[in-house]
């Protein structure tokens, strides 16, 4: 497998939303926010999203998401549900649903730093790095405390491509809060992004230095040694960051990411399998698994082809967006099963969902023009349904990822 021929970032990667919220309170904005009066919440609502909240806990989501749903059908004003369901539907990777309810949420409780976290968060799951920014931008700026949502405004900056105001940005939180490995990180980052791999590595170390068990300090300083070259290093100090924090898939999956660079496919596959039993419905850790199981194919496995494509058809169920899984699925049916006219469908989706900036955007051209080569009459095979609804995208980014 070539390498370009994977969708996957080799930097780190983005997490889902905040902790679900059982509050009810149906609160009255800040003075810095638009003011937002809601009535007293309906107590029948409340007790089915408590319910709800529970479900979710207790790993049952198709029940925790419709209970939920009952309860904004009682009480649309609920924001708390609707925050709630976003994070029950970025769990199970149906991040266009999970942006949808927390977009909401936001207008009803703008002054919450956990909406706003979470809406941010699914944007750059998404691909959304600067509409991730641009969401932040003013909730910041009228809260200076805010110290989460700000770290992860810098994130957002570093992604969509603005390292100058991410920064900048990152230098406020440390004026706050200073010695924050988080944002030191951040920082490390945005510096390694302008080429200032001086300045990239002290700011790591700094991190490290606060916070020597800080798994997202370890993260940064596993990317400055990717973009060294030593992908050894960086093996070695995401599996750090892994040990740091037993929750945190991000680390496991830029270790896969590593292994499947190095054409390791059966380790890669033993790490993206023990993401999934944590996670069953990541959506990274599929497509990675994916890449993995064909990478593994040969004429005497030729079930992995099966499983991988089973794989990326169960992410684009949940997200028909997703261009990870659709640039993958395209590489599947091209290179290993050998049908360039059912490839190119997918490769048109994709070309639909990302700018014109995306890396793999050449690539989707070559394997589309030919496509179009091999057909009989010359013509392009036609996008499949789901194409027609798709709206545009932004492409996956490489981003910092917490869990």
């Amino acid at each position: 497998m070539r390498a370009r021929a994977l969708a996957l970032s080799a930097a780190l990667l983005v997490a889902g939303p905040a902790a679900l919220v059982t509050g009810c309170s149906h609160p009255t904005a800040a003075p810095q926010a638009k003011s937002v009066t809601l009535p007293p919440a309906n107590p029948v609502a409340v007790s089915r999203m408590v319910q709800g909240v529970q479900a979710a806990k207790d790993g049952q989501r198709e029940r925790a998401a419709a209970l939920l749903r009952e309860a904004l059908a009682l009480d649309a004003n609920l924001w708390e549900a609707r925050f709630d369901l976003g994070v029950v539907q970025a769990g199970s990777g149906d991040l266009a649903g999970a942006e949808e309810q927390l977009a909401q949420a936001t207008k009803l409780a703008p002054e919450s730093q956990d909406v706003a976290v979470a809406l941010a968060e699914v944007r750059r799951r998404r691909g959304e790095a600067r509409l991730a920014a641009d969401s932040l931008a003013d909730f910041v700026k009228d809260r200076p405390a805010a110290v989460e949502a700000r770290t992860l405004y810098v994130a957002a900056l570093r992604e969509s491509g603005q390292i100058d105001k991410a920064i900048a940005e990152a230098r406020e939180v440390l004026v706050r809060k200073p010695a924050d490995s988080s944002a030191l990180a951040e920082l490390s980052l945005a510096h390694l992004a302008k080429g200032e791999k001086e300045a990239a590595a002290l700011l790591a170390k700094q991190a490290l230095d606060a916070s020597p068990n800080s798994a997202v300090a370890h993260r940064a300083m596993g990317l400055l040694d990717l973009a060294n070259g030593d992908d050894a290093e960086a093996f070695a100090e995401f599996r750090k960051a892994a040990q740091a924090d037993p929750h945190d898939t991000t680390s496991r999956l830029n270790m896969g990411v590593v292994l499947l660079r190095a054409g390791a496919y059966a380790k890669a596959e033993e790490q993206y399998r023990e993401i999934l039993k944590v996670s069953p419905d990541d959506a990274e850790a599929q497509v990675g698994l994916a890449a993995a199981l064909r990478g593994e194919a040969s004429a005497q496995h030729p079930q992995k082809l099966d499983e991988a494509r089973a794989l990326l058809d169960k992410v684009l169920a949940a997200d028909p967006h997703d261009t990870s899984a659709l640039f993958n699925l395209g590489v599947l049916y091209a290179d290993f099963l050998k049908k360039p006219s059912e490839a190119a469908p997918y490769f048109k989706r994709f070309l639909v969902e990302t700018p014109s900036d995306h890396p793999l955007r050449a690539e989707a051209d070559r394997y589309v023009s030919a496509s179009a080569a091999a057909s009989p009459t010359g013509a392009p095979a036609p996008l499949p349904a789901a194409a027609s609804a798709a709206t545009p995208a932004a492409a996956p980014a490489p981003a910092s990822r917490k869990k």
